[in-house]
């Protein structure tokens, strides 16, 4: 569906017409012969409007005529019903920038989208447009880093849990984190370089704004912050997973071995009953009328031997 808004009183509002819009927004349930008038409409190619559709479309900007897209790939979490799937996704934000207006493109519903339709960013005017990109990325910036604190917090908790269990749920939970990390550092990373070639590209013309210049330099350091955080954030879920692997391998080794001492104690009175239950003459005790309690009492003996000297070794 095509929606169109613009500014009015301080509001955003939703207008019926294209002529007074000064913000258009696109949803993936638009239907392709509407996508085609409106790409006629502002003279722009097709792909300009359908490339945001695609979640696995990278970040970059592209120039056609007048016209400018600018794809940006942003965090949004994952709906899919596979367990093993990853908490958080990224999809692309298309942007773009024709006839003194802002097109918008979306796959899917976007919180960073809603939050400008809810006029919950400061100074937010959809007739500067400039102002208006950079918006959108640091409100994206933003949204990486609130689901990067959210999946560490998650990650400490599942940890927790790990420290008196041994679920496979927990580790599941981990693998879902491990997979989110990687999906965001290769967006953020991919971010990093678009914004880069912008602003090396003075694509916006800000070059002179010291306002919008000043933002715009503020949102590659925290880009950049951002990206640092998954990295660390990464790199502590290997360690952990590593760590809690070698914990569950060290486990199973000492049961194994205290398994196997257990059986070699058991082992002693059975191969003494062994040696009584031959149906053979001169026997020790055979014409003893307290043989029973005397093999009986000797094959103890024997066990808590074989302890005491595993004991001492530590081997229990």
């Amino acid at each position: 569906m095509i929606r169109y808004y613009e500014k009015i009183e301080r509001k955003t509002t939703e207008v019926e017409g294209l002529e007074t819009a000064t913000w258009i927004h696109v949803s993936a349930d638009t239907p392709s012969h509407d996508l085609e008038h409106l790409a006629d409409k502002f003279q722009i190619p097709l792909d300009f409007l359908t490339d945001s559709f695609d979640i696995n479309e990278r970040s970059r900007f592209e120039r056609e005529d007048d016209a400018i897209l600018i794809l940006v790939n942003t965090p949004l979490l994952n709906d899919s019903e596979i367990e093993a799937g990853a908490i958080y996704i990224t999809v692309p934000i298309g942007i773009i920038l024709v006839d003194n207006r802002i097109i918008t493109v979306t796959g899917k519903q976007n919180p960073i989208i809603d939050k400008f339709l809810s006029d919950q960013v400061k100074h937010f005017d959809p007739t500067d447009r400039k102002l208006f990109v950079l918006q959108i990325l640091e409100q994206n910036v933003f949204r990486f880093l609130d689901c990067l604190s959210k999946l560490n917090l998650r990650r400490n908790l599942i940890e927790q849990e790990l420290y008196n269990s041994s679920r496979n749920k927990e580790l599941q939970q981990l693998l879902r984190i491990e997979k989110s990390l990687v999906y965001f550092v290769t967006a953020l990373s991919t971010n990093e370089l678009l914004k880069m070639k912008m602003k090396r590209t003075d694509l916006l013309k800000i070059r002179e704004l010291e306002y919008h210049s000043d933002l715009f330099e503020d949102l590659i350091i925290d880009n950049s912050q951002a990206l640092e955080m998954s990295n660390v954030y990464t790199n502590i879920l290997s360690g952990t997973m590593e760590a809690y692997a070698s914990i569950v391998s060290n486990n199973l080794n000492n049961f194994i071995q205290r398994l196997t001492i257990v059986t070699i104690i058991l082992m002693v009175p059975t191969l003494v009953a062994s040696f009584y239950g031959m149906n053979l003459d001169h026997i020790p005790f055979e014409k003893e009328p307290y043989a029973f309690p005397i093999i009986i009492i000797v094959s103890i003996v024997l066990a808590l031997l074989l302890m005491w000297v595993f004991s001492r070794n530590r081997k229990l």
